[in-house]
C-alpha cells in the first residue's frame, strides 16, 4: 500500500500519473493532486478531505467509503469509478464530470459549484440535497430512493432517469421535461412540486393510479 509519505515523494519527483496503486485507507487529506491521473487505483476508505483535485482524472478506480469532504474537484473527471457511500459533502464540483460511476449512498450534501454533470451513474439512496441540475440534460441516472430535498431541476431534461421513491420535498421542477424519467408513484402531497413540468400520458396515468383514481 502506498501511504502519504511515499505519494508526496513521488509527486515531488514530478510524477503525475499513477496506475494500479493501492491507496486504501491512506491519509491523503489536503494534498495537491491537481492534474494527476489515477487509473484502476484503490481509494477505498482513503481520506481525501480538502484535497486539491482540480482537473484530476480518476479512471476505473475503487473508492467506496472514501472521504472527500471539502475537496476541490473543479474540472475533474471521474470515469467508470466506484465511489459507493463516499463522502463528497462540501466538495467543490464546478464543471466536474461523473461518467458511468457507482455512487449509491454517496453524500453530496452542501456540495457547491455549477455545470457539473452526472451521466449513466447509479445514485441510489444518495444524498443530493439542494443539488443544482437547472437546465441540465440528465442521462441514465438512477436516483431512486435518493434524497432530492430542495434540488433544482428547473428547465432540466431527464432521459433514462429514475426518481422512484426519491425524497422530493421542496424540489423545483418548473419547466422540466420529465417524460424520459421513471417517476414511480408520486405522493399526493408531492404532486404540486411538478407544476409547470412536462410529463407523459403514461406518467400521468401512473400518478393518478397512485392517488387511488381509476383511469378508464
Amino acid at each position: 500500500m502506498t501511504d502519504r509519505t511515499e505519494l508526496k515523494a513521488r509527486l515531488a519527483a514530478g510524477e503525475r500519473s499513477f496506475a494500479e496503486v493501492d491507496f486504501a485507507g491512506a491519509d491523503l487529506s489536503r494534498l495537491d493532486l491537481a492534474e494527476c491521473r489515477f487509473d484502476t487505483c484503490n481509494f477505498r476508505g482513503s481520506d481525501l478531505t480538502a484535497a486539491n483535485l482540480i482537473e484530476t482524472r480518476f479512471v476505473r478506480c475503487q473508492g467506496a467509503k472514501a472521504r472527500l469532504r471539502g475537496a476541490d474537484l473543479a474540472d475533474a473527471v471521474i470515469d467508470r469509478c466506484d465511489f459507493t457511500t463516499a463522502d463528497f459533502s462540501g466538495a467543490k464540483l464546478g464543471s466536474a464530470r461523473f461518467e458511468g460511476c457507482r455512487l449509491s449512498g454517496a453524500n453530496f450534501g452542501e456540495a457547491t459549484g455549477i455545470d457539473y454533470t452526472f451521466t449513466d451513474c447509479l445514485l441510489v439512496s444518495a444524498n443530493l440535497k439542494r443539488m443544482n441540475f437547472r437546465k441540465a440534460t440528465l442521462q441514465g441516472l438512477d436516483m431512486s430512493e435518493a434524497d432530492l430535498t430542495e434540488a433544482d431541476f428547473r428547465d432540466a431534461i431527464l432521459e433514462r432517469c429514475s426518481l422512484r421513491e426519491a425524497a422530493l420535498k421542496n424540489a423545483q421542477f418548473k419547466g422540466a421535461d420529465l417524460r424520459g424519467g421513471d417517476l414511480g408513484a408520486i405522493a399526493m402531497t408531492e404532486a404540486p412540486l411538478l407544476k409547470g413540468a412536462t410529463i407523459s400520458k403514461a406518467q400521468a396515468t401512473e400518478m393518478l393510479r397512485g392517488f387511488g383514481i381509476k383511469v378508464a
